[in-house]
């Protein structure tokens, strides 16, 4: 490769993305590379029958962060969309999180105090601090809700018993006592208007984009183009999984067009009963509150990953928690290496913490966010 550049940005996700566009503006040259035939990570979205397709599932952008919705603000309009996710069990609907609407539905009840009443009598078969997802949530929401809207859609999700899941990865899905089926508590909400891919085009305007290019099978020409590296990939490939695999829950799609304008009245469906294999059905259109003649749906399937597979989700668990802090061992070793993203930190980040941390990393490198 002829040119020299500052920095090698190894992936074209939210994160490298967010690195390079700051490099730019402090006068630093960069290439971004990606493995993939696309920028914009899982986050890209791609023009069908004028609908712009989530391809790698739904991704709705909240915070409560007000100088980082201003900072997006910077690279693409959003739209006042409101995730309300409505759960399919056994052909009953409930609304989704947790709200008055679900318990009066479960419960044929119309009061907060009566909801209450029921959750607390409910968990009490719960001793002590709980020991894993099914105990969190039982205390939560008691018995009832866990065994209808939680246990089979989460054991899809991760392939695994409730019981052998750690108690955290429910904790932050909302539970409130009002008629308010807005999923995120977060102050801001919505969706970039023409789609993800645009707003991550406009941050690397500019920007020097290699696409198709594996860094891991390229690495000795690739370290030579650069002065530092910002890798976003897997830490374990980085280092040759030289303590063994990090596991993660991947995610296979189905997606279909029908000759319909209106397949399930919702962007978000989740199919909480194991009669069916998906977990949810994304209806693309309703994002951007298209009126397109036609739909486009994905049913989403979740999958335990091998190698090959796109890795979705960290398996935050006990022992993939401390096969990890063996690999940041060796990558705080690094000194000419940035490690970041949701692979390179092995860390189930939304999209704002991911801004966060990237601009974290402007920091400490520039000393510097841009104006």
């Amino acid at each position: 490769m002829s040119k020299h550049y500052d920095y090698l940005i190894v992936g074209a996700g939210l994160y490298g993305s967010v690195f390079a566009y700051e490099a730019k503006k402090n006068g630093k040259s960069c290439l971004v590379i990606d493995k993939r035939n696309h920028i914009a990570g899982n986050i890209y979205t791609e023009k069908r029958s004028d609908i712009n397709v989530h391809v790698y599932g739904a991704h709705i952008f909240h915070t409560s962060d007000k100088f980082i919705w201003n900072y997006v603000q910077r690279f693409a309009e959003f739209n006042r969309y409101t995730n309300s996710p409505v759960a399919k069990y056994k052909g009953e609907l409930y609304n989704m999180p947790f709200n008055m609407n679900t318990f009066s539905k479960m419960w044929k009840i119309t009061t907060p105090a009566e909801a209450k009443a029921i959750i607390d009598e409910q968990k009490k078969e719960i001793k002590g601090e709980p020991k894993n997802l099914e105990e969190q949530a039982i205390s939560l929401v008691g018995r009832d809700i866990y065994e209808k809207l939680v246990k089979c859609y989460t054991e899809k999700q991760w392939g695994r018993d409730c019981k052998e899941l750690p108690a955290f990865i429910i904790k932050r899905l909302p539970v409130r006592f009002t008629y308010d089926n807005n999923y995120f508590n977060d102050s801001y909400q919505g969706i970039p208007m023409g789609g993800y891919t645009k707003l991550i085009e406009n941050m690397l305007e500019g920007i020097d984009v290699i696409l198709e290019k594996d860094y891991l099978t390229n690495r000795d020409e690739l370290n030579a183009c650069a002065d530092k590296i910002v890798y976003t990939g897997p830490i374990d490939a980085y280092f040759d999984f030289c303590y063994g695999n990090l596991e993660y829950r991947s995610v296979r799609f189905e997606t279909e067009e029908l000759a319909t304008d209106n397949y399930q009245g919702n962007a978000v469906v989740n199919y909480n009963d194991h009669d069916h294999p998906y977990t949810r059905i994304i209806e693309h259109k309703f994002f951007e509150f298209g009126t397109q003649p036609t739909t486009i749906i994905s049913k989403e399937y979740s999958a335990e990953w091998k190698p090959g597979d796109e890795p979705y989700y960290p398996v935050n668990n006990e022992k993939n928690s401390e096969l990890y802090l063996k690999y940041k061992a060796l990558a705080d070793k690094e000194e000419k290496v940035i490690f970041g993203g949701r692979l390179g930190e092995y860390k189930y980040y939304d999209m704002d913490k991911v801004i966060a941390a990237a601009l974290e990393a402007v920091k400490k490198e520039f000393g510097k966010i841009s104006e």
